[in-house]
């Protein structure tokens, strides 16, 4: 029998977070984290799975998605204001703690979780973005730019050229993803591509190009790719994504200093001493970990880390949901056995 996944809203004086849930509300809490441009239905295969485990599985949409809060500013979409609303979700489910699980711009708010406030993790799980104690910014990130695939010369910031795209003309990004919103979200949710490998991810030439899709600005037309996305998310996405538009979503990309502020008052350092589970995906080639050094912090940082590789795209938590499933489940029962009911 599938459990049931429930619509429910936390909300507070200064925020409202809509959340989905399933499982018993007394049974140990485990949170899923969303990134760009999702929302919480990209868990849609994690939370039945993990309820039938005996846990209260929980995703919210984050600031700027959904049906949570939408803000006009910039840094109102600081990882700092992101933590603030996870700590009032938890508090609003009554729990001291929880194992939370990140993905794209998910992990840093997690990864932010453990560093600030260790005392509200029972352990971590992060999907394709790994560990910078120091903070998710680009002064962190070019330097581990591998050279080989980005000659500094035509690609300065290497696969991360299309953040400082957004810098340097978020007007221009943000109109050309609300420009078509229905081909946009066929375009990005598709599953990994293995000929991608060891070639500069589509995020590289953004500047260089003068914007999105080659410079055009229009979006390509691509049949939706199945192996990802459902018609029934795809319809979800669309609407979420035109009632709200890229506004808030691409505003996580404009904090690089504040987000370096914010990883400067972590505790111990930034040095973690839970248990940590990344999962490298072996196809995304923005945030590519598993031949280049992007990870290395992480590997420096994390004092009880697990790693596993997943042979998927970036979406991999709904491109191979049974993998990512069970190296959850599998790393849960090794590092939490007190948690489980048996």
């Amino acid at each position: 029998m599938t459990l049931a996944v429930t619509d429910n809203i936390a909300k507070t004086g200064r925020h409202t977070t809509f959340y989905l849930a399933c499982g018993a509300d007394d049974a140990p809490l485990i949170i899923f984290v969303h990134g760009w441009p999702e929302l919480s239905i990209s868990w849609r295969h994690q939370l039945p799975t993990f309820a039938s485990l005996g846990f209260r599985a929980v995703a919210p949409d984050m600031r700027g998605y959904g049906q949570s809060s939408i803000y006009t500013r910039h840094e109102d979409y600081a990882l700092e204001h992101t933590v603030d609303d996870m700590l009032e979700l938890l508090r609003s489910l009554g729990r001291d703690k929880a194992i939370w699980v990140g993905h794209d711009w998910g992990s840093p708010v997690v990864w932010s979780l453990a560093s600030h406030h260790p005392d509200k993790c029972n352990g971590i799980v992060n999907l394709c973005v790994p560990y910078f104690a120091q903070g998710l910014a680009l002064k962190n990130l070019i330097p581990l730019v591998d050279r080989s695939i980005y000659p500094e010369a035509k690609y300065p910031a290497g696969q991360w050229e299309y953040m400082c795209f957004y810098e340097e003309n978020f007007d221009k990004a943000r109109a050309s993803f609300e420009a078509d919103i229905p081909k946009l979200v066929k375009l990005l949710f598709r599953k990994g591509n293995p000929d991608g490998r060891s070639k500069p991810s589509l995020t590289a030439p953004v500047r260089n190009d003068g914007g999105w899709f080659g410079g055009t600005g229009k979006v390509p037309d691509l049949p939706m790719d199945a192996a990802v996305l459902t018609d029934e998310d795809y319809h979800k996405y669309v609407a979420a994504l035109e009632r709200n538009g890229f506004f808030g979503p691409d505003s996580w990309y404009m904090n690089h200093e504040r987000n370096l502020q914010f990883a400067s008052k972590a505790v111990n350092a930034g040095r973690l001493a839970m248990p940590v589970l990344f999962l490298h995906a072996l196809y995304d080639y923005t945030c590519e970990t598993v031949d280049s050094r992007l990870a290395e912090p992480m590997r420096r940082d994390c004092q009880n880390l697990t790693e596993a590789t997943v042979e998927t795209g970036h979406w991999m938590a709904q491109e191979k949901p049974a993998s990512v499933n069970a190296a959850i489940a599998r790393w849960m029962a090794t590092q939490f056995p007190a948690l489980w009911k048996i």
